[in-house]
């Protein structure tokens, strides 16, 4: 069994309903997902709904960092965070949230902001984190360093592409690294020498769907039921089966993200 550690079954790029969505996952061998918030005044409550229809479908609750400079967002109060985020067993994590300084969507410093209340959120409710991060390695983990501060923070560092710099510090600060079918681009080169240097117990497989369907679907809608051949992939990096890889990144996803539960 896999599990998609990262996808977005409302998103409105997507070309499947999520019914459909999830019953090709479930066909394809993935069985359990988490659905990722985007804005908590805006998509959230269809994400929340979406994951409430399915027993193996999970959700998280944050602001983009590509939204952060909304002031829809920006009027969520860190004490407003955490109640939602305590406020259901299908809220197993907060985030995306993080730096993006690739497009700059937002103005870094509400970027910035935002990234700080979501870091304690995080360790006031003892939700793991989702990290988004582009061009921003530096910041990034300075204030992920800032704000723990020798508290608990755990998390994942989501489709991972930066450097091994930050994959060295991000495993050194205890987090886990998603690798999503950019993995199996290939231009990638880099990014595969840095995923044979993750210790096999910090590794989670995504696809970010709709968006970069791995290879053989590459230049497609993406969806969760492609995480398989991002998780055959990295099996074959890593030297071991299939079905070891679906074991250990599965035993991974729940060892991280402790709410998720399968009836």
């Amino acid at each position: 069994m896999w599990i998609d550690s990262h996808c977005h079954l409302t998103h409105e790029k997507m070309a499947l309903p999520p019914e459909q969505l999830v019953n090709n996952a479930k066909s394809g061998g993935v069985g359990g997902m988490l659905n990722i918030s985007c804005q908590i005044n805006g998509d959230f409550p269809d994400v929340l709904a979406t994951a409430k229809k399915f027993d193996n479908v999970w959700c998280s609750v944050g602001t983009h960092p590509h939204d952060a400079g909304l002031e829809t967002e920006k009027s969520v109060t860190l004490e407003k965070l955490i109640e939602i985020a305590n406020s259901g067993s299908k809220i197993i994590g907060i985030g995306e949230s993080g730096l993006d300084y690739y497009y700059d969507r937002s103005p870094r410093g509400d970027q910035q902001e935002s990234f700080r209340k979501h870091i304690r959120a995080c360790i006031e409710t003892g939700l793991p984190l989702i990290v988004h991060t582009r061009d921003a390695e530096d910041d990034t983990i300075a204030i992920m360093r800032e704000e723990a501060d020798g508290k608990e923070l755990t998390g994942v560092m989501h489709c991972f592409s930066s450097g091994p710099d930050l994959a060295a510090k991000a495993l050194d600060f205890g987090f886990y690294i998603s690798f999503s079918g950019i993995l199996t681009f290939n231009k990638s080169d880099q990014l595969r020498e840095i995923a044979k240097t993750v210790p096999l117990e910090r590794l989670l497989v995504e696809t970010d769907a709709p968006y970069l369907a791995p290879v053989p679907h590459r230049g497609k809608d993406n969806e969760p039921a492609y995480v398989v051949h991002t998780g055959k992939f990295l099996a074959e990096l890593k030297g071991i089966s299939e079905n070891e890889m679906a074991r250990i990144t599965t035993e991974n996803f729940f060892r991280l993200f402790k709410k998720a539960k399968l009836s």
